[in-house]
C-alpha cells in the first residue's frame, strides 16, 4: 500500500476510535462511574483498549510522515496522548480512572475533530 493510503487509513483507524471512546463515555458521568459496577469497568476498559490503539497509531503517523505531520496541527498534545498509550498498556493495574475521565471528557473530542482535518488535509494533497 502505497504511504500515502496507508496514513489515510491510519487516520480514518484513530478517527474510528476516537468516536468508539466518546460513544463510549456517553452514559460517564463522574470518575467513579467507571469503578462502581463491572459494566463500569467494561467501559474502562474499552476506552483504554481504543486509547492503546490511538497512540500506537500515531506512532506509526510519525514514521510515515518522519515526524513532521502532527506538528502541523498543535491543537492536540501528541506527545500525551502517545505517553498515555504508554501508560495504559505498561503501567495498566495502577491506571487512575480519573484521568482516564479527564481525558475522555478534555481532550477526544478536540483529537477527533483534529484527526478529521488532517484526513480532509491529506486527502487533498493525495
Amino acid at each position: 500500500m502505497p504511504e500515502k493510503a496507508l496514513l489515510v487509513e491510519t487516520l480514518t483507524q484513530i478517527q474510528g476510535a476516537a468516536e468508539r471512546i466518546l460513544k463510549r463515555f456517553e452514559p460517564i458521568q463522574v470518575s467513579d462511574d467507571f469503578l462502581q459496577d463491572e459494566t463500569g469497568h467494561e467501559k474502562l476498559d474499552a476506552i483504554c483498549m481504543q486509547l492503546i490503539a490511538i497512540g500506537e497509531s500515531l506512532k506509526n503517523v510519525d514514521k510515515l510522515t518522519d515526524k513532521i505531520l502532527l506538528l502541523n496541527y498543535p491543537a492536540v498534545d501528541w506527545k500525551s496522548v502517545k505517553g498515555m498509550r504508554d501508560i495504559i498498556s505498561h503501567h495498566y493495574f495502577d491506571l487512575n480512572a480519573e484521568a482516564v475521565f479527564d481525558v475522555c471528557k478534555n481532550d477526544i473530542q478536540t483529537l477527533k475533530e483534529t484527526i478529521e482535518q488532517m484526513l480532509k488535509d491529506t486527502k487533498q494533497n493525495v
